[in-house]
């Protein structure tokens, strides 16, 4: 004998509104978030490729970050090594117009602030550190700061703080290079051609008023030391636009890299929306009829069958 009951009925269908429902849910979080998943375990097998992907990702982006940071310190460097190079060549124009004009009683004032804006260069900073003092980043590069430091001191060599540590920097996984110079390697020559012009005045008089034949044989001999002073530092500038070169296709090549870290993320990440807009669909439907057949259901009874 058959028995006439809705349990089994009842119990079916619930179970297909919930199930709908969780489709719903399901298709819902995709649309809205546009991934497929919230978390590592929505990605099953792809997990592990996944979290190794991220991984790279985030080492590439520290790597794009401290290159921004190093691009900003070698466009400092670069400023502050031409504007060595400009002292340099203004106090050298400060020479030959004495020259030129026969006249030196204002020669020692100007030079004299040219090498201490040469000074205030090479003692510039960068994120509160001296660009030029190695390893000693909160040391002035240089003690220096006017013409007369000079004969005072026992060697220029004594002048300079900084140690022997070149500054490096890590571009990538594999590439470290020197991305810094060291005040005494950048300034001996200008510290000595400001030097000598000190000392001659020390031992020999001031320029004032007319300059003698001996004053102008000694200014026109220092003419190609300031020349090629200035050639030291303007070398070190180029060096360091070679570094700049450098770390520019360095970090493009990250940035090219890093958008197809991006890509391969997405192509296990992203949801396919069409695909996803449509499963949305299907399990609204799903539990629209689930819903409807558990009213019905409600609404149905045994004296309806018996009548």
């Amino acid at each position: 004998m058959n028995r006439i009951a809705t349990a089994n009925s009842y119990s079916t269908v619930l179970s297909h509104l919930m199930q709908a429902q969780v489709q719903q849910h399901e298709a819902n979080t995709q649309v809205s978030s546009q991934k497929n998943a919230s978390d590592l375990k929505g990605y099953a097998r792809q997990a592990e490729t996944l979290l190794a992907t991220r991984s790279i990702q985030t080492k590439v982006e520290g790597y794009l970050a401290q290159g921004d940071v190093l691009t900003s310190k070698l466009e400092a460097q670069d400023q502050a090594l031409t504007q060595v190079a400009d002292s340099v060549q203004s106090a050298r124009q400060a020479i030959a117009e004495a020259i030129a004009t026969g006249r030196g009683e204002a020669l020692m004032g100007e030079v004299s602030a040219w090498f201490s804006s040469a000074t205030d260069s090479l003692n510039a900073r960068f994120g509160g550190r001296y660009l030029f003092s190695g390893g000693q980043v909160d040391t002035p590069a240089t003690g220096a700061s006017q013409i007369t430091d000079l004969t005072a001191a026992p060697a220029i060599a004594d002048l300079f703080n900084n140690d022997g540590l070149t500054p490096v920097s890590q571009l990538d996984e594999s590439t470290t290079i020197e991305t810094g110079f060291l005040a005494s390697d950048v300034a001996t020559s200008t510290f000595d051609v400001f030097r000598q012009m000190q000392a001659y005045v020390e031992a020999n008089g001031d320029f004032t008023g007319q300059l003698t034949a001996a004053q102008e044989t000694f200014l026109q001999g220092m003419l190609d030391d300031f020349d090629t002073a200035r050639a030291s530092v303007t070398d070190y500038a180029a060096r360091n636009g070679l570094i700049q070169n450098r770390v520019d296709k360095t970090l493009a090549a990250q940035e090219d890299r890093k958008a197809m870290l991006e890509g391969m993320v997405g192509a296990i990440t992203d949801a396919d929306m069409p695909a996803a807009i449509t499963r949305l669909e299907q399990a609204q439907v799903a539990v629209q009829a689930s819903a409807q057949v558990f009213n019905m259901l409600k609404q149905s009874s045994l004296l309806d069958i018996l009548r």
